[in-house]
C-alpha cells in the first residue's frame, strides 16, 4: 500500500511545490519510489498551470532539487485520494479544515513543521515577498520536515 501525501500552501509556487520536490528526492535516495505518491496544491488558483517561482527553483536547484510541478488548486477529491494533507502554516490548515468534506477527511490534515526534528519552527513562512535568505530558510525547514516525515512513515518497514 502506497503512502499518498499532498503538500499544500497558498499558491503552490513556493513552499508546497518545494516540499514535493524535496520529498521526492529523499524518497528516491532511500530507494522507496514505489511506496509513495507525492503531489502538491494551493489553496488559491491564481498560479494554476505555472511552474514554481523562479527564485525558489534557483535556490532548490543549488541543493540538487528539480522543481517541475505545475501549480494546481486543492480539489475536494484530494481529501479522498490522499492519506496525508500537509499544510505549511495556520492559514493553510484553517482553509483545509474548512474545505474538508467531513470529520474523517479532517483527520488527514497535518502541519509540515510537526515533522521537524532539528529546526524549532511552528510554520513554514511564505518567502514570496522576501529575499534570498527567506527561500534558503524555507528549504532548510522543508529538508528537516521531509526527513522527519519519511522517517515517521518508514520506521517500521
Amino acid at each position: 500500500m502506497k503512502h499518498k501525501i499532498l503538500f499544500v500552501c497558498l499558491g503552490n509556487i513556493c513552499r508546497s511545490s518545494t516540499a514535493e520536490g524535496v520529498m521526492l528526492e529523499f524518497i528516491r535516495k532511500a530507494g522507496r519510489e514505489d511506496e509513495f505518491v507525492i503531489d502538491s496544491a494551493g489553496i488559491l488558483s491564481y498560479h494554476q498551470g505555472e511552474l514554481p517561482d523562479s527564485r525558489m527553483r534557483a535556490h532548490a536547484s543549488r541543493r540538487g532539487y528539480e522543481l517541475v510541478h505545475r501549480s494546481r488548486p486543492v480539489r475536494t477529491d484530494d481529501f479522498y485520494d490522499f492519506d496525508l494533507i500537509i499544510g505549511m502554516d495556520d492559514r493553510n490548515i484553517d482553509d483545509l479544515n474548512d474545505r474538508a468534506p467531513g470529520p474523517e477527511e479532517q483527520k488527514k490534515i497535518r502541519r509540515m513543521t510537526d515533522y521537524c526534528t532539528r529546526i524549532p519552527a511552528d510554520h513554514v513562512p511564505d518567502p514570496y515577498y522576501g529575499g534570498s535568505e527567506g527561500f534558503e530558510y524555507v528549504i532548510d525547514i522543508l529538508e528537516d520536515a521531509c526527513a522527519g516525515l519519511l522517517t515517521s512513515l518508514t520506521r517500521d518497514s
